[in-house]
Order: structure tokens, then C-alpha cells, then sequence
């Protein structure tokens, strides 16, 4: 968890520590090396998926997620996070590599060292949603929904629009 002043407060219950250096990038789940700035501004400014996201939701999601950096040298140039119950599934999100690394196979290789940690191995399903990048996810064996019919969701597109009425609104079928 980070503090008011951006400082990562420990969290007893993280996962595993886990890193590997490829090609001069370093891949870590060590949660002391997240900038939050970097996550926090991506994902409330570039992301398509969580403009306007508050600080203190990116912060809740650090806390209870198990998260992903890319870093070359001190600078944190990518970030993913998955949530689990680390047994039979995992929920991958939350994941980008700044405009500047991009093109040099980062998320490819971010890929395997997810895939790859000793805490998931075993699980059942892993789930992601993507509107762009269905090529990458399907190099790792992802598919579309093999029953559509069984899956259904509640979404609040506009919770973080910052109108307390459009927040309410969930989604409709076939939106």
C-alpha cells in the first residue's frame, strides 16, 4: 500500500519474490520497486480502460494484487498485475509498457515471466480482457470465451467518470 506522500507501506500478506533479467530489462514482482507515479499516471491518462481512475483505487489495487514491474535501470517502464486465489485461477490486467520500450518484445517477455511464476502453476483458467492485443495474449494459449454462454459480467463503464449518477449505471446486454 502507498502512503498519502506516494511511499510503499509493506504489506505482510505479498507474494513470493520473483525476478529475472532479460535482454537488460529487469522483470520483478518486488512491490518496493513499483513507481506508483508511472502506474498511476498510465492508467488515469493512457489507458483506455481506466481513465480517470482515483489514486486511492490504483493504490487498493497494488495492495491486493500480485504485481508485475519492467524496469530499465531505475526507470519502470512496464507494469501487469493478475489477481488469484493462487490455486485454480488467475485474473491478469492492468497491463502496459510505456510508449518509449514498446516494440522490443517486453510484453511478450512479460508474458512468459507471468506464466512462468512458481505461485501459478496448476491453475484451471486464467482470464483476461483486451480490446487490442488479442494477437500477444494468444501466442501464451489464451482463447476467445470457449462457452460465451456461460459467461456474464457486471460492468460499470462509467465508475470512474466522476459523476456520481453515470458511477451507478451498469451496463445493459448487447451495449
Amino acid at each position: 500500500m502507498f502512503n498519502s506522500t506516494g511511499t510503499l507501506v509493506p504489506n505482510l500478506k505479498s507474494s513470493m519474490l520473483f525476478e529475472e533479467t532479460i535482454n537488460g530489462y529487469l522483470y520483478s514482482t518486488d512491490k518496493d520497486k513499483l513507481q506508483f507515479d508511472v502506474i498511476f499516471n498510465y492508467l488515469s491518462k493512457e489507458s483506455y480502460w481506466a481513465q480517470g481512475i482515483s489514486r486511492e483505487i490504483v493504490n487498493q489495487v497494488i495492495e491486493n494484487s500480485v504485481c508485475f514491474g519492467i524496469y530499465h535501470g531505475e526507470e519502470q517502464v512496464g507494469f501487469a498485475r493478475v489477481v488469484t486465489d493462487k490455486a485454480t485461477f488467475g485474473y491478469l490486467g492492468d497491463v502496459f509498457v510505456l510508449k518509449p520500450h514498446r516494440g522490443k518484445g517486453l510484453s511478450k517477455n512479460l508474458m512468459a515471466f507471468i506464466l512462468k511464476h512458481p505461485e501459478f502453476q496448476g491453475f484451471r483458467r486464467w482470464l483476461l480482457l483486451t480490446k487490442d492485443a488479442q494477437s500477444l495474449y494468444s501466442q501464451f494459449g489464451f482463447i476467445k470465451f470457449h462457452a460465451p454462454d456461460r459467461c456474464m459480467e457486471l460492468w460499470y463503464p462509467d465508475v470512474y467518470s466522476g459523476d456520481p449518477e453515470k458511477q451507478k449505471i451498469a451496463a445493459k446486454e448487447n451495449n
